[in-house]
C-alpha cells in the first residue's frame, strides 16, 4: 500500500492515543491482513501502531478531499450504536446520505428499486405536508402514516442519493459487510474504520483504529468529515486534490 513516508506530528499522535486509536481486540481475534499494524500488546488487548494509523488516515482524508473537489457523493454507513450519533451528525453537516442501521441490500447494486420506494416516501410527505390526505378516511390515513413511518425508518437517511455514490465511508467494514460487497461490485471505493479483526484488503482506504470505543469513533468521524469539507472549499478557490491511489 502506498502511504506517505514522512513521519505524523506528535499532536495528532498524542490525540489518537487520547481517544483509545491504539487498542484493538484479543490476538485471538485478529486478521493476518492486520498483522504488520500491531505494536504489542496490553491486558490482553493487541495495540495498534498508531504512527501506522496516522499515515492511512492522511491517505484516506486526501480522498475525502478529492471527492469534496469533485462534488461527488460520500455514503455514510454504520449500523453499531457507537457510532450511530456521529456518523448521523457528519452527514447532517455535509448534507450527505446516511444509512445509520441495517444496510438495505441492493443500495448500490439495485438503485433502481431503492429510488423507487425513496420517491414513494417523498410523494407520501408531500401530501402530508400539503393536507391532501385529508381526502382519505381516518382509517387510510392511519396506514399511510404507518406506511411513512416505515419508509423513512428505512429510507429517511438516503432519499438524497440520487444515484451511485462517489465513495463509502463505514465503520466497522466486518459489520458492514454487505455494504462493502455492494461498493466492491459497484466499483464504489470505501473508506473504512477497522479494528484488527477485519480484512484490510477487502477496503480501499483503511484506517485501522479502535472502532467500538465513542471516542475514537468520533475522532475519524470528524476526521474524514473535515477533509471532505475541505475538498468543497478548494473547489471554490481552484485547488485540486490528489488522491493516491492505495493498493492493499
Amino acid at each position: 500500500m502506498n502511504t506517505t513516508n514522512t513521519a505524523p506530528n506528535t499532536e495528532l499522535l498524542e490525540k489518537l492515543f487520547s481517544v483509545g486509536a491504539h487498542v484493538g481486540y484479543s490476538k485471538s481475534r485478529r486478521h493476518p491482513s492486520v498483522t504488520k499494524l500491531i505494536y504489542g500488546a496490553k491486558n490482553h488487548a493487541e495495540i495498534i501502531n498508531l504512527e501506522e494509523t496516522a499515515r492511512y488516515l492522511e491517505a484516506a482524508k486526501e480522498f475525502a478531499r478529492s471527492l469534496g473537489k469533485s462534488k461527488k457523493t460520500l455514503l455514510f454507513v454504520t449500523s453499531k450504536n457507537e457510532a450511530k450519533e456521529p456518523i448521523r451528525t457528519a452527514a447532517e453537516s455535509l448534507q450527505m446520505p446516511v444509512v445509520a442501521g441495517r444496510w438495505i441490500g441492493g443500495t448500490i447494486t439495485n438503485f433502481t428499486e431503492i429510488k423507487r420506494r425513496t420517491a414513494r416516501l417523498l410523494e407520501l410527505r408531500a401530501e402530508k405536508e400539503s393536507g391532501e390526505l385529508k381526502k382519505y378516511t381516518k382509517k387510510e390515513r392511519l396506514l399511510i402514516d404507518r406506511e411513512i413511518e416505515k419508509l423513512d425508518r428505512t429510507f429517511g437517511g438516503i432519499v438524497t442519493l440520487s444515484g451511485t455514490p462517489g465513495g463509502l465511508f463505514v465503520v466497522d467494514p466486518k459489520k458492514e459487510h454487505i455494504a462493502v460487497s455492494e461498493a466492491k461490485m459497484g466499483k464504489v471505493p470505501v473508506i473504512a474504520l477497522l479494528n484488527t479483526d477485519c480484512d484490510m484488503s477487502l477496503v480501499d482506504y483503511p484506517i485501522p483504529g479502535n472502532d467500538a470505543l465513542k471516542g475514537s469513533v468520533a475522532f475519524f468521524v470528524k476526521e474524514i468529515t473535515s477533509a471532505y469539507a475541505e475538498g468543497e472549499k478548494m473547489a471554490a478557490v481552484g485547488v485540486v486534490p490528489v488522491a493516491e491511489t492505495l493498493v492493499a
